[in-house]
């Protein structure tokens, strides 16, 4: 049997190794065999369990949960990258699941973000410049490339693959094992390979809260996008003669006049 070792600072176990550049809160414990390197800040109360590789330039939020084998802050995987500096940066209270990976930024934005309150499930792989918003969920082993942008509260199945590039807008929900080639409007629920998109995610939107008026007016919206005959162009006309321009609808519209590699429909 193993005996307890007192740990030599509260909360940091004597097997883990800290740089003395990284700076950690108030409350922060690291489990045994993680490494946390230069230029890595820790914000109070979060834990790293064993076997953690923070191993440069990263910035954990506060009350963040990083478990057993993540690695977090490595060299991005594009042969473009010239050693610049660039970072990661991660808001408070996500989850950070087993064996996740998440690369540091580019010249291009200079960081790769993941905001407060997301879940990151096993295996999954954050890429060099993606941005990833609040409460977005990636099921196990979500594979993304880089410079992808996940907006606010969208969740992406277990499997799936996302394009260089490629956003996926707010409350947008992506079933397992599909495969993301193009732009995913907010607000839909889609899935498959290729891709098919299925209606509004009204459930998530009634249980976020959306009124039965707005959740009406995005169902206008989604009327003339997907399952009218009109081209993106005509039905982005057609909606701002239309349609009440709401935030909600505002945002859907603007989403599509924004988009560079096209949108599912």
């Amino acid at each position: 049997m193993f005996e307890a070792q007192a740990l030599p600072v509260p909360g940091i176990h004597p097997n883990a190794v800290i740089d003395e550049d990284a700076v950690l809160g108030a409350g922060v414990t690291v489990g045994p065999g993680s490494i946390i390197g230069p230029g890595v800040i820790v914000g109070e109360g979060t834990r790293i369990d064993s076997n953690v590789l923070i191993e440069r330039d990263t910035t954990l939020g506060s009350h963040c949960r990083v478990h057993h084998g993540a690695v977090l802050g490595t060299d991005p995987q594009d042969l473009k990258y010239e050693g610049e500096p660039a970072h990661v940066v991660v808001g408070d209270r996500t989850v950070i699941r087993e064996y996740v990976t998440v690369n540091r930024g580019t010249r291009a934005s200079g960081k790769t973000a993941i905001g407060s309150d997301c879940l990151l499930m096993a295996y999954a792989h954050v890429a060099h410049d993606c941005h990833l918003g609040d409460r977005v969920i990636l099921a196990n082993s979500v594979n993304m490339g880089g410079h992808v942008t996940i907006y606010d509260w969208a969740i992406i199945g277990g499997m799936t693959p996302i394009h260089q590039f490629v956003r996926i807008g707010e409350h947008a929900f992506v079933g397992g094992a599909s495969r993301v080639a193009k732009d995913v409007a907010p607000y839909v629920r889609c899935a498959g390979s290729p891709l098919e998109v299925f209606g509004l995610n009204s459930v998530g939107l009634r249980r976020r809260g959306f009124d039965g008026a707005v959740r009406t007016e995005l169902k206008r919206a989604y009327r003339l996008f997907f399952l009218s005959k009109l081209n993106v162009s005509q039905a982005i006309a057609r909606a701002r003669q239309e349609l009440e321009l709401i935030p909600e609808v505002e945002r859907f519209i603007s989403f599509f006049e924004h988009s560079e590699r096209g949108v599912h429909l």
